[in-house]
């Protein structure tokens, strides 16, 4: 898409056509957990670090998403940064059939996080568990910030990503560059 110097971009007028354009950005694919009685997962590709001093990340939720209230009441959520092997588990946890509470992690091999409770998918490549620090107005999603009480990384490195409305694997380059 060329757009000539001087010439204003496409208004936006549909949902559909902003959602093609915005899926032109990669991102990766998390799943965001919390434990307790409103036991809730969901694949979320709208994570995003926010600050190394104080340790913050965002998620952002649809206000009608089962998870926004699971949120709210909860206090403490984790996030579990997907794998390029684990694009079945993203799938599940996108799937509004699959059951709730407790019993929709049944699926997928899990461990419960240390500090809130909440499920940490395992083969990730990086978790995180939060607490929540601030939320903010985000139109028809809030956007929840964690501040990080606990994280870890895994030795694998190769990602899942969530790229024109389809998932892509990224396989790491282990080409050595000296200087």
């Amino acid at each position: 898409m060329d757009v000539p110097p001087g010439s204003p971009l496409n208004a936006v007028t549909d949902s559909k056509t902003l959602r093609r354009a915005l899926g032109a950005f990669a991102t990766g694919v998390t799943v965001v957990t919390v434990g307790g009685v409103t036991a809730h997962g969901m694949t979320a590709n709208s994570f995003t670090p926010v600050s190394l001093d104080p340790p913050l990340v965002s998620i952002c939720v649809g206000r009608q998403a089962i998870m926004h209230a699971s949120l709210k009441e909860a206090g403490t959520f984790a996030v579990s940064v997907l794998a390029s092997d684990q694009e079945d588990v993203a799938r599940y946890f996108a799937d509004q059939r699959r059951p709730l509470g407790w019993e929709q992690f049944d699926a997928v091999d899990w461990t419960r996080a240390p500090h809130t409770g909440a499920p940490l998918v395992r083969g990730a490549l990086a978790y995180f568990e939060c607490e929540v620090w601030r939320t903010y107005d985000g139109g028809d999603h809030t956007i929840f910030i964690g501040r990080i009480l606990s994280m870890s990384r895994a030795v694998n490195d190769e990602a899942l990503l969530f790229l024109y409305g389809r998932f892509q694997h990224l396989r790491q380059d282990r080409t050595e560059v000296t200087t």
